[in-house]
């Protein structure tokens, strides 16, 4: 069983900065890709970032040159250091991973990132 705690949201003003973190517990080190997807009431789920065990990675336009994505494989965990936040910013984030090894992927229950004016 594969489960996703994701940590670090909560309600900061604009032009700071957050830090999530994406714990994976039930899978093998190493043999995932991870990321962070966003989800405002009404709106569709939209990619964030994604990284994969190569270390190449994904970013929105939106948070291109703001946001950086990384990973502990010893530690299955990835992080989204959030800078210069802005108010669309603000949505639930939901961490992602993609095993190659099950052929699937997975979702974390979310965390609430509100970027205040």
């Amino acid at each position: 069983q594969v489960q996703l705690v994701e940590s670090g949201g909560g309600l900061v003003q604009a032009g700071g900065s957050l830090r999530l973190s994406c714990a994976a517990s039930g899978i093998s080190s190493g043999v995932y890709k991870m990321g962070w997807f966003r989800q405002a009431p009404g709106n569709e789920r939209d990619l964030v970032a994604t990284i994969d065990n190569g270390e190449n990675t994904i970013y929105a336009d939106s948070v291109k040159g703001r946001s950086t994505i990384s990973r502990d494989n010893a530690k299955n965990t990835v992080f989204l250091q959030m800078n210069a936040l802005k108010p669309e910013d603000t949505g639930v984030y939901y961490c992602w991973l993609y095993s190659w090894q099950r052929g699937r992927d997975y979702w974390g229950q979310g965390t609430q990132v509100t970027v205040s004016s």
